[in-house]
């Protein structure tokens, strides 16, 4: 699948602003299964300072300021992306969670070494024995760990409802879990607390997700929004992404921005700015399949 994903921010401020830095991650990944072809970020007031680089993660990354007096801010990353379709990996052919977790315990090569950084807390998700208890319903002796986790995945998108008022990005994930409420944020934030509650190592990962509108309904141009979901270490053999929120494994319809710890390394604005007064945000995206 071919896209063109435009993804606009618009920042208005009832007082002028003098200066303001921000940094951005709004440049799709190249993986084995994506690759970018054209990303282009048109910022508006023309910037002072523009600087691209990779992160600690392989992230793209790019890091702006605007030094004069502007009531307002828009952010517009324009992106065309490849996506094939993933290999599909027998969920009962890989090795039980324990022998996953004993492998983080004590890394044996560089794959499990790196996978290690993703089994600790994080500014947004912390271990906890409530999210330990929860997982274990699907995480029994002896099972394989990515037949474990699918359950896991699916088991959230059953038990907890969609519902945008319900949490902030800083609602502690004891409160999610009680609450059985969220977004597509909190649903990766609590599967990867439970899966480092156990020992395994996951990873949240940042992009978007192509929306069909109902039946007989016209596709609403910029209707779409950005998306989260998580990828769990499964051993020597690979990293797997799941998406809670659709009980799915992400294929050709999810689109990879970037991933890190949680939300917190990779959110797609963030920054300061000084003045302004009251300020507020609106989102636009739209994801196009190309022919």
């Amino acid at each position: 699948m071919r896209y063109k994903v435009t993804h606009t921010t618009n920042y208005s401020y009832t007082e002028s602003s003098p200066v303001c830095h921000n940094q951005v991650h709004l440049t799709p990944r190249d993986l084995g299964h994506q690759a970018c072809a054209y990303n282009r970020l048109l910022i508006k007031p023309q910037p002072n300072i523009l600087d691209r680089r990779i992160d600690y993660f392989g992230n793209h990354v790019m890091n702006f300021a605007i030094q004069e007096p502007h009531s307002k801010l828009t952010v517009t990353a324009v992106s065309k992306v490849h996506v094939a379709p993933i290999a599909v990996i027998e969920s009962n052919q890989t090795p039980p969670w324990e022998t996953v977790r004993d492998q983080l315990r004590a890394p044996h090569n560089a794959r499990t070494l790196d996978a290690c950084q993703f089994g600790f807390d994080s500014p947004h998700i912390k271990m906890a024995d409530e999210l330990a208890q929860y997982a274990a319903v699907s995480f029994t002796e002896g099972r394989p760990i990515l037949a474990a986790a699918l359950e896991l995945n699916e088991r959230i998108h059953r038990e907890f409802r969609y519902d945008p008022s319900a949490t902030t990005i800083s609602t502690p994930l004891e409160d999610v879990l009680r609450l059985r409420r969220g977004v597509c944020q909190d649903f990766a934030h609590l599967e990867i607390g439970c899966l480092r509650s156990l020992g395994l190592a996951a990873r949240y990962v940042s992009g978007y997700l192509l929306t069909t509108p109902p039946p007989g309904q016209p596709r609403l141009i910029g209707a779409d929004a950005s998306h989260a979901w998580l990828s769990v270490f499964c051993g020597d053999t690979s990293w797997v992404d799941l998406d809670p929120t659709n009980s799915v494994i992400p294929s050709t319809a999810h689109i990879t921005l970037a991933w890190g710890r949680d939300y917190s390394d990779v959110c797609p604005i963030n920054g300061v700015f000084i003045g302004g007064g009251q300020h507020s945000m609106t989102v636009w995206v739209d994801v196009l399949p190309l022919s």
